[in-house]
């Protein structure tokens, strides 16, 4: 049977009446042991009569403990202490499971490291770069912004070197979006984004996706309920493998002309695809945040991403990361500018490209074989229909295949699987064999 706490219990224990405190010393409380776990709360009303506060201040704290995942119940079923774990945790990427010997995982979209460029030498002189051990919190290299600017979609005002793509997210949406604010973001999406996303507790509107990118229709709808910020994949979609082609580049541009939304545009799969690079940034340089990673170009322990945007967005930005790292290792900056000059590294990026696409090809040329039909594109997985992704998955389990439920990319209903191809060399025919036995389930 759950303890319970009257209203009364707390007025003796809170003394800040104000949302953030009652939040903060309610959190205190179940920290120290006097919540436990399994605790039943007083009613809204109850607690703000006898704290003297609005019920609407009661509610708003309880809201944040909630996203926290502190606590959890609401209406008349009662509100219960349900955690006293208080960091956060990304749910999507925490339920990755560890499937152990003898399994094969296809659930990591992540490049062959055999097929990434050498480091060593790219090393070797970022050791030497300008202003190296320096605690000034500059924003990128001159060197590496040179580097970059080549290749840029448009011309922006100002570059931010970041510690890869998904911190660049992570820090941008928490620099310039407010919790509560709504986004609008492809469906389907990376679950990291989705993760970032729900941590920051923001209203998540979806955008349908097609062949061509986010479908016109569904952004208009997302639009009307003014989102503080759309996120979209502009050269290839990191789940479907999809590219957004120029006209649908032109409606999504037209729809987004009259707002203040701020556009997100995450090139996280970057030169493995074949797309050209484009922007709304030359529209819309303003609000156009422009994100390109080379984690899975370059190599993931570069922790390297860039992106652009206006210098008063750049300069927020950058004021938030004055909190923490304040910049990103100079090394690390200089080591990838040296890359992006170095010809032998050209080539090792075509080349890896060459066999991501043809290790992809195979794989849906083979399930098109045996009548499971999902779309040609590019990068390091495919997006795979299935009638069930529960029978689909224990079905593939028993063949000692793993891959990822399309519901981690979503925030809606689905029915696919997200099977990563990156690393699938020798066995392509028998994962075909197991996902059009998992698809045909009735």
């Amino acid at each position: 049977m759950s303890e319970i706490r009257d209203a009364n219990w707390f007025a003796e224990k809170l003394n800040d009446r104000t949302i953030r405190g009652i939040a903060i010393e309610t959190s205190a409380l179940i920290r120290a042991g006097a919540l436990p776990v399994g605790t039943k709360l007083p009613a809204i009303r109850d607690l703000a009569f006898a704290l003297g506060i609005s019920p609407a201040t009661i509610s708003e704290a309880w809201s944040e403990l909630r996203r926290q995942k502190i606590i959890s119940g609401r209406g008349r079923n009662g509100t219960w202490v349900s955690g006293d774990r208080f960091i956060a945790k990304p749910e999507r990427l925490a339920s990755v499971g560890d499937y152990g010997e003898g399994v094969l995982d296809l659930t990591a979209a992540v490049p062959d490291v055999r097929l990434l460029p050498k480091l060593a030498e790219a090393m070797a002189y970022g050791a030497s770069a300008e202003n190296l051990n320096s605690y000034e919190r500059s924003r990128i290299l001159p060197e590496l912004e040179e580097a970059v600017r080549r290749s840029w979609p448009y011309e922006p005002e100002a570059f931010l070197a970041t510690n890869g793509g998904y911190n660049a997210v992570y820090t941008l949406i928490h620099a310039l979006v407010t919790p509560g604010a709504s986004v609008a973001i492809e469906v389907p999406t990376g679950m990291r984004l989705l993760d970032i996303l729900e941590d920051r507790g923001v209203r998540i509107l979806p955008v349908q996706c097609d062949g061509e990118g986010p479908v016109p229709a569904s952004l208009e709808a997302a639009m009307r309920l003014r989102p503080a910020a759309f996120i979209f994949q502009p050269r290839i979609h990191s789940v479907t493998g999809q590219s957004v082609s120029a006209e649908r580049m032109e409606a999504l541009a037209a729809i987004l002309k009259d707002s203040d939304t701020l556009i997100v545009e995450d090139d996280g799969v970057a030169d493995i695809s074949s797309a050209p690079r484009h922007s709304l940034g030359s529209l819309y340089p303003d609000r156009v945040i422009h994100i390109l990673s080379f984690s899975k170009t370059h190599g993931p322990d570069l922790r390297l991403a860039v992106l652009s945007g206006s210098r008063a967005m750049i300069e927020q930005i950058q004021s938030y990361r004055a909190f923490s790292a304040g910049w990103t290792s100079r090394i690390l900056q200089s080591a990838a500018a040296w890359l992006l000059r170095d010809p032998a590294t050209g080539e090792t990026l075509e080349r890896a490209r060459d066999i991501y696409i043809k290790r992809r090809a195979d794989l849906i040329n083979a399930l098109g074989e045996r009548g499971v039909e999902a779309a040609h594109g590019g990068g390091l997985c495919a997006w795979v229909p299935v009638s069930s992704e529960p029978f689909a998955l224990v079905t593939l389990a028993a063949r000692g295949i793993a891959v990822h439920p399309g519901a981690k990319f979503s925030v809606l209903p689905s029915s696919h699987l997200r099977v990563a191809t990156a690393n699938l060399t020798d066995r392509c025919q028998e994962v075909a064999d197991g996902i059009a036995l998992a698809a045909v389930h009735q």
